[in-house]
């Protein structure tokens, strides 16, 4: 395993990643309960033709009636995604009505019916247009909240990242996220840290490192090869939601929670997961939404491998009511009492 750079801080940020269709408020909600985060930032507000209403962002954000906060008081920033530089600035004016604890503009999502409508990364060959996009944001804010912007190695290769990345900034974000792939790669490994770090040695505002950190040794790598000490958890926090905690008292030198130790805890918030997509969303779709998080779950956690494989087959939400309720009365005792009432 590489060792950190020891001229690095010993308490970087670490944050939690905005995840299309994964990181809503009740995972957020759940994450940022069990862990501490510096700041986490939403799914993606799509700008298009008109100034949303302000219940557009409450939908995406309703931590914005929380002071822009979860229920753990972590800060939540609201994301953006467009193309036109107009309609992102008047947006962004709106938005900030409603006091967001920052704005953060998407450049790196590779799903191919945003990218078709001129969103996400398919911008990053445009450094120009990734310029005059957040140039008329900065402006819009004109510094009544933090400023940051998400972005990837590139559309097909990498030759314009660093000019990229320098666009973002000569427009005035203040921080830029990197997620070492290009949009092409998607989610395949491996990311490439190296280039978090040659952006890093190319523009003067923080560069915080994303993509493929899922275990702590994976954190210890990628800070070794960017040269960076703050880096965004997205799958890799959803996969084992402790894992931001075990990066901090690895730095600290103090004894890390183990997944069995860990997985008491986390049964509990699970299932209140689970009562608040029944409470929140059609009953067709909650099933979905929880073998989600199980099947991710599973990689460090054998309990949850054991409730994936029960589950897994379950098209209905009663039925997967009944067999959470038995599964924590015989697998874990100690959480029944909590995570049945969650799960009734």
């Amino acid at each position: 395993m590489n060792a950190p750079c020891p001229s690095l801080p010993a308490t970087p940020r670490l944050l939690l990643a905005p995840m299309e269709g994964l990181l809503d408020p009740r995972m957020r909600a759940a994450l940022t309960g069990l862990a501490t985060y510096d700041w986490c930032v939403t799914e993606f507000v799509r700008v298009s033709q008109e100034v949303l209403p302000q219940r557009a962002f409450l939908r995406l954000a309703p931590e914005l009636r929380n002071g822009s906060r979860t229920a753990a008081g972590v800060p939540l920033r609201v994301q953006l995604l467009g193309s036109d530089p107009g309609r992102m600035a008047a947006n962004a004016t709106q938005l900030l009505k409603l006091a967001p604890a920052g704005i953060d503009l998407n450049f790196g999502c590779p799903a191919p019916q945003v990218n078709r409508h001129r969103g996400g990364a398919v911008l990053l060959d445009e450094p120009d247009l990734l310029y005059a996009i957040t140039h008329a944001v900065g402006t819009a804010i004109g510094g009544r909240t933090p400023y940051s912007a998400k972005m990837r190695l590139g559309v097909q290769d990498k030759s314009r990242a660093v000019e990229a990345a320098q666009a973002l900034e000569a427009g005035g974000a203040e921080l830029i996220v990197v997620h070492a792939r290009t949009r092409d790669e998607r989610y395949l490994p491996p990311a490439h840290w190296e280039w978090v770090g040659r952006i890093a040695e190319a523009v003067k505002i923080p560069v915080v490192a994303n993509g493929e950190i899922w275990t702590v040794e994976d954190y210890l790598r990628c800070r070794a090869i960017s040269g960076r000490a703050d880096a965004m958890l997205g799958r890799g926090a959803v996969a084992d939601p402790l894992l931001v905690d075990r990066i901090r008292a690895r730095l600290a030198g103090l004894p890390e929670e183990t997944c069995a130790e860990a997985w008491p805890r986390l049964v509990p918030v699970l299932m209140t997961y689970w009562q608040q997509l029944r409470a929140e969303l059609d009953a067709r779709h909650t099933p979905g939404r929880l073998k989600q998080w199980l099947n991710l779950l599973r990689r460090h956690y054998p309990d949850a491998e054991r409730l994936f494989m029960i589950v897994r087959e379950l098209r209905d939400a009663a039925s997967i009511d009944a067999c959470l309720t038995q599964f924590v009365a015989t697998s874990l005792p100690q959480a029944r009492s909590g995570a049945t009432s969650a799960a009734g």
